[in-house]
């Protein structure tokens, strides 16, 4: 009996541990994907700005240059509507990350309004902690 009350003691505090959720304990892989989903949820949600701003770029571009980069990014996202009723959700499927290297890429797959899917991959790379589009 006392096997039988140890064995249930040591399973339940072995069951509490692992139940810990720390930022630690997410992958990068999980992190890269998590990342490239949000910045294509930027599109879904009409946020083109905050999708151009989420581009790596070692050095600082000129304002002119960031208002086409939108302009363009607004286009893209004319056209899914016009081609295919507009992006509707994005769903992350999985990463491969390079953590020495700094790079990785995202696999998401994007649902349209006419029901069709594609999936993408999402090139990132890691600048200063996050994750971004490259």
């Amino acid at each position: 009996m006392r096997h039988i009350i140890y064995l249930i003691t040591t399973l339940c505090c072995l069951a509490l541990a692992s139940c810990g959720n720390k930022a630690s304990d997410v992958s990068p892989d999980e992190l890269a994907s998590r990342a490239a989903k949000l910045y294509y949820e930027n599109l879904l949600h009409g946020k083109c700005e905050a999708y151009i701003d989420g581009f790596y770029r070692p050095d600082s571009i000129p304002e002119s240059y960031r208002e086409q980069l939108i302009v363009s990014a607004k286009q893209y996202v004319g056209q899914m509507k016009t081609d295919h009723q507009g992006l509707v959700s994005v769903e992350a499927v999985g990463a491969r990350t390079d953590t020495a290297k700094h790079v990785g890429e995202a696999y998401l797959l994007l649902g349209f309004g006419d029901k069709t899917k594609e999936e993408v991959v999402v090139p990132l790379v890691l600048h200063d902690g996050c994750w971004m589009l490259r």
